[in-house]
């Protein structure tokens, strides 16, 4: 537990200067893309501003910028399908976020474990991955 909150008070001293290095666009957005840090598994790409940066970093819980509810996200606030950071980092042009995250079940609002769940096989679109929790069950 001392290891978490020592982890947790050292990203948070680190937001003024995260908040410096990201190139957020014109609207004061930046893509962030959540990957499960034990697994690797790619879970979902959601857009990160300046206040729900600071909010992840100073609480370990993940938040989003929701464009269409146009205010924060905190994943898993209705659902209970929550993120816990492990590690922030953001690329060589600084304009995409990745945070290692520990997700606790499905990170996709349709059900699924995570969003990528559609591809190509046999020459056409196939979803690749079964609904795991009924969407109702979450949202209602």
């Amino acid at each position: 537990m001392n290891e978490d909150r020592g982890r947790t008070d050292s990203l948070a001293a680190a937001v003024p200067a995260v908040l410096d290095a990201i190139a957020f666009n014109a609207d004061g957005l930046v893509a962030a893309i959540a990957q499960q840090f034990d697994t690797g598994e790619v879970l979902m790409m959601a857009w990160m501003n300046a206040e729900s940066i600071t909010e992840t970093l100073r609480t370990g819980r993940v938040c989003y910028w929701s464009r269409s509810r146009r205010g924060l996200w905190r994943k898993g606030e209705t659902s209970g399908q929550a993120q816990t950071l492990k590690d922030f980092r953001w690329d060589c042009d600084s304009d995409t976020v990745l945070l290692l995250v520990d997700q606790r079940g499905v990170a996709c609002h349709t059900g699924r474990r995570n969003c990528f769940f559609n591809a190509i096989r046999d020459g056409k679109p196939a979803v690749i991955a079964e609904v795991e929790v009924d969407p109702e069950k979450l949202y209602g």
